[in-house]
């Protein structure tokens, strides 16, 4: 693909910037988290632009989700001079559905409960695929994905190894992708998403005290701070916060407090945080890939934001408790 420029972005960055507009801020969570009730809270969605949420429930709100999630990114790709951008953010996708597809193909389960149809790959098409071992049509680096975390599972009757397996794939098909689609930010963004996994990964193997054990096997290559670095930190038990200097520091130094039995809650925060704060610089910029990028990446948080709060609203849970899970608004 030929190298493209800012001004081929111009036309979709003026769209998206008016699209902001409808995102959902911290002003509108508030509102929602303090509506008299749950109808008044999916009013304010509503202004958003989702639809179908009366009567609400659970059920009407994940399709209301799911409808929004897939012409976001119909229109996104449609308009975008580099529809690659946009497979950036649905490739995970991918991903959750073929760890679904292989363990439940294991376990003779019916994954349909489990797909998310917001793939590069429809959920009816990838579900027949596996269940019929046909997967020459898949993206190359998804389908050694599936045949690797197949053997892995048959061989080691591990789930986690299956998981293991395919995040190492999705996380390398990212930085091809995001090398490919010539994108700066954009492959900024996907450094600092691999930090931010790395990091989880290894408090969570501090936790689990198997840091030689497994640390090789969950970290990957390719962020700002080496895989290598993080390895020695899980493999010695020292702190993380040197280790991760710079955007995840403080992340990091939550993880320390939770290996210590610290609270999982902000430190899953701060590193979505650090994430979001990345996306926001794009502020800065009039129009570019970059605006593209960081619209789907906020389009994205904003779902799983209305998932918590509605969803919590349902389920009777307090709206302190609600409000502490919300990451920063893009907007």
């Amino acid at each position: 693909m030929s190298k493209q420029k800012d001004t081929d972005y111009l036309f979709i960055s003026t769209r998206l910037r008016s699209l902001e507009n409808r995102l959902l801020t911290r002003e509108r969570m508030e509102r929602m988290l303090e509506a008299r009730s749950n109808e008044d809270a999916a009013k304010v969605l509503s202004e958003c632009g989702y639809d179908g949420l009366e009567p609400l429930s659970a059920t009407a709100l994940e399709r209301s989700l799911a409808a929004n999630r897939r012409d976001t990114f119909a229109e996104l790709s449609s308009m975008s001079p580099n529809p690659g951008i946009v497979d950036v953010f649905r490739m995970k996708y991918d991903y959750h559905n073929a760890k679904a597809l292989v363990k439940c193909l294991a376990t003779n389960q019916d994954p349909q409960r489990l797909l998310i149809d917001a793939g590069r790959v429809s959920a009816d098409k990838f579900r027949e695929m596996v269940q019929r071992g046909e997967l020459s049509d898949l993206p190359d680096s998804l389908r050694k994905g599936i045949e690797e975390a197949q053997e892995k599972l048959s061989a080691t009757g591990d789930p986690q190894r299956c998981d293991f397996t395919l995040d190492l794939y999705y996380y390398e098909e990212l930085k091809q992708v995001a090398k490919s689609s010539g994108s700066s930010f954009l492959q900024g963004y996907v450094r600092l998403m691999i930090d931010a996994a790395n990091l989880k990964a290894a408090v969570r193997l501090l936790r689990m005290k198997k840091g030689a054990e497994l640390s090789g096997t969950v970290l990957m290559e390719g962020g700002n701070v080496s895989k290598t670095s993080v390895a020695a930190a899980v493999a010695t038990g020292s702190a993380l916060a040197p280790v991760f200097t710079g955007a995840l520091q403080e992340a990091a130094s939550l993880g320390d407090a939770i290996v210590k039995g610290g609270r999982q809650t902000a430190f899953e925060k701060a590193c979505d945080d650090a994430l979001n704060a990345y996306l926001q610089s794009s502020h800065l910029t009039p129009f570019g890939d970059c605006v593209l990028v960081a619209y789907a990446a906020a389009k994205e948080n904003e779902i799983t934001a209305a998932r918590i709060i509605l969803s919590g609203r349902l389920s009777g849970v307090p709206t302190a408790s609600i409000r502490e899970r919300l990451r920063d608004a893009y907007v």
